[in-house]
């Protein structure tokens, strides 16, 4: 299924290249999380995420944050948990912007297309100890009986294949090995990946949502919650909701749009118990330049619908307001996996981390995730 749809600007340095990036629309009203909470009953032991390209690293980056309370994550086109923070020294000496972890070893992302990676893996293993004994993360312990899919495509150039494998490598350092499904596609690139909708398999374009007669939400909520329902053939309409109650709208470093989205299953609706899954769309995948592509066509509703799941889609927006600042800023509406918002964004109380916390308390009623730490 081909939709027309808004071009966005090529990629550079991080998925940050372009210089420049829609407006935001006039928003219509949303509803509040606060007020449909309560109408929900989510089971608290059944919250899964997962995400693409910088939304695949923030899943895994949630995932292992909150290991305590997340029970699975689909991963396509990521990498370890604090990949960006990895040390080397022969070359970061001479890396003026902080990026070179980030863009030669993490992604292939640097402006010279000169992939130095894999990253190193022993470090994000170290690391999630390390943070998880100063108390700003989860045990990993936690992650022991979660399920993983994984999804890597060959002809991926900005998460090459070597990445996508120290994160297989990473999550074998905590979970069994038969709860890990790594998927590999020769022909697939960077993309959200179905089995139906818009781009030919291989290319890489807007909106980075690909044809490749793979069905990833079907396969990666299946993995996490077992054997799933027939999909829906009817969807009741996305509700937009207001995210500017789970963060300081002031501060522009959080780089999240005022509206966010979810899907809420009829039966949700009328009190049954649900799962709650969180889906994070790409760079370049924001509301401004793709309009409702991922969020209505990335193919997780159709299953939602008949399996009792509902699904949240955070969005992001682009900040770049200052051209000089842009390297470290996010003007392609990435999340943020490499510090632009701040220096604790792979902590519970890194802004974006705790803004997505909020609002799963909010519609589990229980204040479940921390999102502040001592």
């Amino acid at each position: 299924m081909k939709r027309s749809i808004v071009r966005a600007v090529p990629y550079s340095l991080l998925f940050v290249g372009a210089l420049t990036f829609a407006a935001p629309s006039a928003i219509a009203d949303a509803i509040s999380l606060k007020d449909l909470g309560p109408q929900l009953t989510i089971d608290p032991r059944k919250i899964s995420v997962s995400g693409i390209s910088s939304g695949a690293y923030m899943a895994q980056q949630f995932h292992v944050i909150h290991s305590k309370h997340i029970i699975g994550a689909g991963i396509i086109a990521g990498g370890p948990y604090h990949c960006a923070a990895g040390a080397y020294p022969l070359y970061t000496s001479f890396d003026l912007t902080g990026l070179y972890a980030a863009t030669f070893r993490c992604s292939n992302t640097n402006p010279y297309r000169f992939f130095q990676g894999p990253p190193d893996v022993n470090f994000s293993i170290r690391d999630t100890h390390a943070q998880a004994a100063n108390g700003v993360i989860d045990d990993p312990g936690n992650m022991r009986t979660d399920k993983v899919w994984l999804f890597s495509g060959g002809e991926d150039e900005k998460v090459p294949r070597a990445v996508m494998n120290t994160l297989e490598t990473y999550y074998l350092e905590f979970l069994d090995p038969d709860s890990i499904v790594y998927v590999k596609h020769a022909d697939a690139n960077h993309a959200m990946i179905t089995d139906d909708f818009d781009s030919a398999c291989d290319v890489y374009e807007p909106p980075y949502i690909n044809d490749c007669d793979i069905d990833a939400a079907k396969d990666l909520l299946q993995h996490i919650y077992g054997t799933l329902e027939p999909k829906a053939t009817q969807l009741l309409p996305i509700v937009e909701f207001d995210q500017t109650e789970f963060f300081d709208e002031s501060d522009k470093s959080i780089s999240m749009h005022e509206r966010g989205h979810i899907y809420v299953p009829k039966n949700c609706k009328e009190g049954e118990s649900c799962r709650l899954h969180l889906a994070f769309h790409g760079c370049q995948q924001q509301q401004e330049l793709i309009g409702d592509d991922f969020y209505a066509d990335a193919g997780y509703n159709e299953w939602a619908e008949t399996n009792n799941i509902i699904v949240l889609y955070p969005q992001t927006t682009a900040w770049g307001d200052n051209i000089l600042m842009a390297v470290w800023r996010n003007i392609n509406a990435c999340w943020d996996w490499w510090g632009y918002s701040g220096a604790n964004y792979y902590r519970k109380d890194g802004k974006q981390i705790a803004a997505l916390a909020k609002m799963i308390n909010t519609l589990v009623g229980e204040e479940l995730l921390a999102y502040s730490v001592r």
